[in-house]
């Protein structure tokens, strides 16, 4: 006979998902009504304004996919790309070579533009892409690359990207609610993103957005799209006005992301940026304080997701096992070229609280110092304070 469900309480400070906020749990507990009933119909139209909202844009084409950000990883260039088309991609990281393998998937011709894992890509790298590859139709770069912490520079790539006719899109999954974004301001043709990082939602949605440069291209297409589920020629149709039957959507989630984004609206996008780089920022000064080194330099680090090199004889499964045994505090370890270099420390959505930074702190000098590795929580709670109090 099976128990019932009762999974453990835990505090989440991994690369994704956060914790998810109590507003956004309660309002997946509500009634289910369908696909189609008229207000569910409401509940997404108030959903795509809210997406709009955080993602800083007017795009018409702006919508909730049903799947995870990989999913809205997989809109985008299905929908975009087209057998034999160039496309340029930028890999610093797990994500980048994620699109690259979605890309050719797609039948796209890849061309790759690298930096080593942690740090960006140059503008200076995707101009000479684009002036010796002719015809190229996208350019795409990770803004928030989660295996690393680094954050990738928009304008002046987009820049570069538009004065060759090109499209530029950008994966947004962790860096969507917590830091800026501005599809429009960037020029961004094409975003997706993912509800369990900053957004503090469960995993299961991915929100998307389209210029009209993007709708262009869509609309010029010869081949269909390769993937029936996430072709947007038809799910516009049952976004849109028309309402036509595509798939039955996901009800309870969308529920959690109307009020997921309903949360940001109510601290304001401005303060939820706010509180990402305060605590993000103290976080990474209490870390520093105690000896540590982090991977990402402090230009282009994400205040959401801190890489912390590991130091020299530590056992870093183990001093992960110990926290989440010990503490309930989850944290992840190093993906790809990473792997067993870094832990990831995820300050992300209703995660990022003052008291999820000071506890972790504290837990992570008692678990290193049991493994041999000297220093002192109190300088680094001390730090961690001075950052954010002054």
């Amino acid at each position: 006979m099976y128990k019932e469900l009762n999974p453990p309480s835990r505090i989440l400070m991994g690369p994704g998902p956060s914790d998810v906020h109590p507003r956004v749990l309660k309002a997946m507990a509500m009634p289910l009504v369908g696909h189609l009933d008229p207000s569910f119909l409401q509940i997404m139209n108030e959903t795509m304004e809210l997406i709009r909202m955080v993602f800083e844009t007017k795009n018409e084409l702006t919508l909730s996919m049903s799947g995870t950000g990989s999913a809205g990883m997989e809109t985008v260039f299905v929908n975009i790309l087209e057998p034999g088309d160039k496309v340029i991609i930028g890999v610093n990281g797990l994500f980048g070579e994620r699109m690259t393998d979605v890309a050719e998937r797609c039948g796209a011709e890849v061309i790759r533009v690298e930096a080593p894992w942690g740090e960006i890509i140059q503008p200076e790298q995707i101009k000479a892409a684009l002036e010796k590859h002719a015809g190229v139709k996208a350019v795409a770069v990770v803004h928030a690359e989660t295996s690393t912490g680094a954050l990738q520079p928009l304008f002046e790539i987009s820049r570069l990207v538009h004065e060759h006719d090109a499209l530029f899109i950008v994966d947004a999954v962790t860096s969507l609610g917590g830091i800026k974004v501005g599809i429009d301001e960037n020029e961004v043709d094409a975003c997706y993103s993912g509800t369990q990082k900053c957004l503090s939602a469960p995993p299961g949605l991915s929100p998307v957005t389209f210029s009209k440069r993007a709708q262009e291209a869509l609309a010029k297409r010869t081949s269909k799209v390769q993937s029936w589920y996430l072709d947007l020629s038809m799910l516009q149709n049952y976004w849109g006005q028309e309402r036509f039957y595509h798939h039955t959507a996901p009800i309870s989630m969308n529920y959690a992301l109307r009020e997921a984004l309903r949360l940001v609206a109510e601290e304001g996008l401005e303060q939820t940026w706010e509180r990402h780089w305060k605590f993000g920022k103290a976080l990474q000064a209490g870390l520093e304080a105690m000896g540590l080194s982090l991977h990402v330099a402090e230009e282009y680090r994400l205040p959401q997701l801190t890489s912390v090199r590991i130091p020299e004889g530590i056992d870093e499964a183990a001093v992960r096992k110990q926290l989440l045994e010990q503490f309930g505090i989850e944290i992840g370890g190093g993906l790809g070229a990473l792997k067993g270099k870094v832990w990831r420390i995820g300050l992300m959505g209703y995660s990022c609280q003052p008291r999820n930074v000071l506890l972790f702190l504290s837990a992570l000098a008692q678990v290193l110092e049991q493994h041999g590795y000297k220093t002192s929580s109190n300088e680094s709670c001390a730090a961690m304070l001075e950052t954010i109090y002054g």
